[in-house]
């Protein structure tokens, strides 16, 4: 068990003392005890380690230690993290797709000195023109030219081709037409009346090969503002996937195709059915899930790609919770796009843990009385998917993965099952609930937190400072008996907890922390469920 908690010694800034400001520094155990409710203890992480550390290494302790500059990560940077041997996206055409690839209400046309800049720097690149790490793409080549036609066929007037380009384009498509490849040119004007010029690539275009001529005529669909059903969508991701993850390259298919695919669905506002495609299209990928002989689980889905402005503190809520003998599951990656933030991984890779189980070894962690949780990355769990983060950084928007990835049971649990997940953005509060009933746990949860995270806010906010729904908004559903969710009628909460009381418990626990044993976190984290009232006068206690 041990051998899970705590990998063979690695080098990491955390364990160097290089040019510190203290010459002794003293050392420490980074390891908590509680008192389980059976008075046994239960160890949460243990590792020595140097409270005064530097994350500064010189070129000579470098090259001393015979490091490569490019494995040196500070664990003050999250980007840090991002794997070297991905290429980097062209800068230029990245912040044109920020602007034109997203909904129909959120989309902001570019002006006709922006859209000259981006076409003729896509014309720059297809001719051979620009340097390595200065091309375009063919994964942003799709997701631009799919955001662009789906815009024009698709979308309301307001957030269709502006003026400015509309001249562009008519500048540029003749040259365009010359020098992109036919796959590109089909996502641009798939029925060839877009542009004008009447082109018979786009109408013709069938694709290379079963698994493109499949994504093909699903992206039809998609640049005409339409949608695909369940099983459309299942078979289309598993002809495509696993891609590999150095060049994000797919095995026959074009890399351009699928991230027209993954963006324009995104797009066009997915429907329910295609949400319950990408959500359970891979369960089966390793197996059947391991089943955890607890008598309850909850699952915590944040976002994947991390924050960057405030405070992660699920991993240390699920740390409290085991020491009462609650059992929770965190899952997510080390680093993922467009964020590129803090996430989980990142912190428990600093702190020594191992962080590549297997879905059978994070298992045996939940039932381990002196642990109680476990960490388990999408790397172990979903490489399919997990090949996808080189392409999403190409296509900058969240695909609809992101809701998706957030609703998953690597393993189950023999006892009651529950799903917390953050959302931020409006309209995913309903779906990210229809998706937890559907896979039939017996309670869910959405918090919109901050980042979309489930750290819920101190600070009080005006209403207009959010859109939609508040910052520490709550609603979930529990079903009455041990039946899941999927079998029985379930009752509906919605929670707002304000940001006052959320303050005066904030200073309460702080003092205690510092004030009283550690053994009081039993007692501390039963007063953390008190905050939710629900209707009814009920208690969200029964959600976990």
């Amino acid at each position: 068990m041990r051998a899970l908690l705590t990998p063979e010694p690695t080098l990491s800034f955390s364990s160097i003392q290089i040019n510190s400001r203290n010459p002794n520094p003293s050392r420490t155990w980074t390891s908590l005890h509680f008192l389980n409710r059976d008075g046994r203890h239960r160890l949460v992480g243990r590792k020595p380690r140097f409270i005064a550390t530097r994350a500064v290494l010189d070129s000579a302790t470098i090259e001393q230690l015979g490091l490569k500059e490019s494995d040196i990560r500070n664990p003050s940077l999250s980007s840090t993290y991002r794997n070297s041997k991905l290429p980097k996206p062209n800068q230029t055409v990245l912040e044109a797709q920020t602007r034109v690839c997203t909904g129909p209400t959120q989309t902001r046309p570019l002006s006709e000195e922006q859209t000259f800049k981006v076409l003729d720097t896509i014309l720059r690149s297809v001719r051979g023109e620009l340097k390595d790490e200065e091309q375009v793409s063919k994964a942003q080549l799709g997701a631009f030219f799919a955001g662009m036609t789906i815009r024009a066929n698709a979308f309301p007037e307001a957030t269709q081709w502006s003026e400015g380009e509309r001249c562009a384009m008519k500048i540029f498509w003749p040259l365009l037409v010359r020098a992109l490849p036919p796959d590109v040119i089909f996502i641009a004007d798939p029925e060839g009346s877009i542009m004008g010029l009447g082109s018979a690539v786009g109408p013709q275009f069938v694709g290379n090969g079963t698994s493109e001529m499949r994504l093909v005529g699903a992206l039809r669909e998609i640049l005409a503002g339409g949608h695909l059903g369940y099983e459309e969508i299942q078979g289309v991701l598993k002809d495509v996937l696993t891609l590999k993850l150095e060049d994000g390259k797919s095995n026959g298919v074009s890399e351009s195709l699928l991230s027209a695919f993954l963006i324009g669905q995104r797009m066009n506002r997915e429907t329910d059915r295609e949400l319950k495609a990408y959500c359970l299209a891979f369960d089966d990928e390793l197996g059947p899930a391991p089943v955890a002989d607890v008598r309850s689980l909850t699952h915590y889905g944040e976002p994947y790609d991390g924050n960057t402005r405030y405070f992660r503190s699920t991993l240390f809520v699920a740390a409290v919770r085991s020491c009462y003998g609650e059992s929770s599951l965190l899952h997510g990656v080390e680093w993922m796009p467009p964020k590129g933030g803090v996430t989980e991984e990142q912190m428990l890779k600093f702190m020594g843990a191992k962080t590549n189980l297997s879905l059978h070894q994070g298992k045996e962690l939940i039932e381990a009385e002196e642990v109680g949780f476990a960490y388990i990355s999408k790397r172990e769990a979903r490489p399919s998917l997990y090949s996808l983060i080189g392409l999403r950084e190409q296509i900058k928007k969240r695909p609809s993965l992101a809701t998706t990835e957030k609703v998953q049971q690597f393993i189950r649990a023999k006892g009651r099952e529950s799903i917390v997940a953050g959302f931020y953005h409006e309209g995913y509060e309903e779906p990210l609930l229809m998706l937890m009933k559907r896979r039939g746990v017996h309670s869910g949860l959405v918090v919109k937190g901050e980042e979309g995270a489930l750290s819920m806010t101190t600070r009080l906010r005006s209403a207009s400072t959010s859109k939609g729904l508040p910052v520490n908004h709550c609603s979930g559903f529990r079903s009455v008996g041990m039946e899941s969710a999927c079998e029985v009628d379930v009752q509906v909460y919605h929670v707002r907890v304000s940001g006052l009381r959320l303050m005066q418990w904030t200073m309460v626990l702080n003092q205690l922390i510092l004030q009283e044993p550690i053994d009081r976190y039993r007692r501390i984290s039963s007063w953390v469920w008190q905050l939710f009232e629900v209707k009814k006068g009920q208690h969200m206690t029964g959600l976990f």
